[in-house]
This record gives C-alpha cells, sequence and structure tokens, in this order.
C-alpha cells in the first residue's frame, strides 16, 4: 500500500541531514579512559540507505546513539535536522527523537500486554494526534509491512520475523525523517532477514525517509546503498554500493 503522504518540516528541506565535524565520545573505564569515536567527519543526505559497519567496539552502535540523541558527543559537533546534539536540553532532545527520528533494535522492544496495533499506535500517542488519525497512521504503517491482518495480536503470538516487522511499523508510523536501526536483523534468520531488509527498502523507496543502520551482518551490507566502515573509533572507509 502506497503512503497517503509525507510531510517534509523547515528541519529536512536541505537535502544534509546528518553532519559530524571532529566527534569525539570519550568513556571512563576504571582509572583510563575509552575512546570510543575519534575525530568523526561524516556528512548523510535525505533519503540515503547507509550502512555503519565494522566489528564489536567500532563505534559503530556508539555514533547511532549520538545521531539519535541517546548520548552526547564528549568533544566535535554532531548536526542532525538542523540541531546541534551536543547543545540540546534533555527535554528538547526527547522532543526531537519523538518528532523527528524512528527507533529499530534488535530486541524488538514490544510491550507484550498489547496489541501489535496498541504497540504501533503508542509514538502517536505521544505526539498527541488524535484517535481517527492515528487508527489510519497505524493501519497504514501495519499494511506497509504487511501485517495488517495480525492489529489484535499480542506479541507472544508473533514469529520473531513478524516481531521486527511490527518494530518497523512503530518506527515509521508518524512518519519520521530518519530511521535508525541497531542490528535489526541480530536475532532473525537468513529468510526474514532478507525480508526486513526489503521491507525498509521499499519504505526507503516510498517514503524518502533516510535510513542508518549499525550492523556487521552481512546481509544488511548487502543491501545498503553506501557503507561507513568503522575501526577503533575512526572511519576507515566511506564506499557507494550498487542499488540492490
Amino acid at each position: 500500500m502506497a503512503p497517503r503522504t509525507h510531510s517534509t518540516t523547515p528541519e529536512t528541506k536541505n537535502s544534509t541531514l546528518i553532519r559530524t565535524e571532529n566527534l569525539d565520545k570519550i568513556y571512563p573505564l576504571g582509572l583510563n579512559t575509552l575512546k570510543a569515536l575519534n575525530h568523526v567527519n561524516l556528512s548523510i543526505s535525505k533519503g540515503e540507505f547507509l550502512g555503519l559497519v565494522g566489528p564489536s567496539g567500532s563505534g559503530k552502535t556508539t555514533l547511532l546513539n549520538i545521531i539519535g540523541s541517546l548520548d552526547s558527543p564528549t568533544s566535535g559537533s554532531a548536526e542532525v535536522l538542523g540541531r546541534k546534539i551536543e547543545s540540546l536540553s534533555h527535554n528538547d532532545a526527547a522532543r526531537l527523537r519523538n518528532k523527528h527520528i524512528g527507533f529499530i533494535f534488535q530486541t524488538y522492544n514490544l510491550l507484550p500486554v498489547y496489541t501489535v496495533f496498541e504497540n504501533v499506535e503508542f509514538p502517536l500517542l505521544l505526539l498527541g494526534i488524535d484517535s481517527s488519525l492515528r487508527k489510519i497512521r497505524v493501519m497504514d504503517a501495519l499494511e506497509w509491512v504487511g501485517l495488517a491482518d495480525r492489529a489484535d495480536s499480542k506479541p507472544a503470538q508473533l514469529s520473531g520475523g513478524q516481531s521486527q516487522r511490527v518494530a518497523i511499523a512503530r518506527a515509521i508510523v508518524k512518519r519520521p525523517e530518519l530511521v535508525l536501526a541497531d542490528e535489526p536483523t541480530a536475532n532473525l534468520d537468513a529468510e526474514n532477514s532478507h525480508h526486513i531488509m526489503k521491507t525498509m527498502q521499499q519504505l526507503n523507496k516510498d517514503l524518502a525517509t533516510t535510513f542508518v543502520f549499525a550492523t556487521h551482518d552481512e546481509k544488511v551490507i548487502g543491501y545498503v546503498r553506501r557503507k561507513i566502515s568503522l575501526v577503533d573509533g575512526r572511519i576507515e572507509k566511506d564506499e557507494k554500493q550498487p542499488r540492490r
């Protein structure tokens, strides 16, 4: 089902959605420190389908968390949707996430006592959208991921692949400019992984939503159109890939 509309906010009129400059992130580690990000300079345009790749500890999840305003840099700058992450208050960061950014995690994070419909509806409740529009948006999102017939099911009644599709629907129901996905296929078999990636690829095309993945899964890497390889907190390679 094709989406009805996709609104463009003032923050996204410029084609550059994300920009980092000399971005560092340092964590205390006992009496020492760990430099998770080391002078990362990166620019991501609207509509990209991009992967941050590298082994565990390379900095990809740290970078994803800063882009999503879940963390802040130690030094340097991260500008997302026209906002400087390092300058945002706790409340401003929450508003940026709630309105403009969708998140997909490997553990799904579905609320077990609620139905599929209610899980997908939750971000719209936070935005104060009225009930009639919420119903349209939720059913649209479930149609996009092929689960409209499971709207009344509980998470315990779903397979792993279905649960991740519900998580995708929840991430895109508010029509965000940006979706951040941290190892979205880690708990899925190959068939479900490809189905999930094709679903997100289609949403990227239909909604012009920017997708940024943090992953070391070759099945995900095969779908992204730009691959940024991180090693020890630095960008080692930035490569374009053919469209799959």
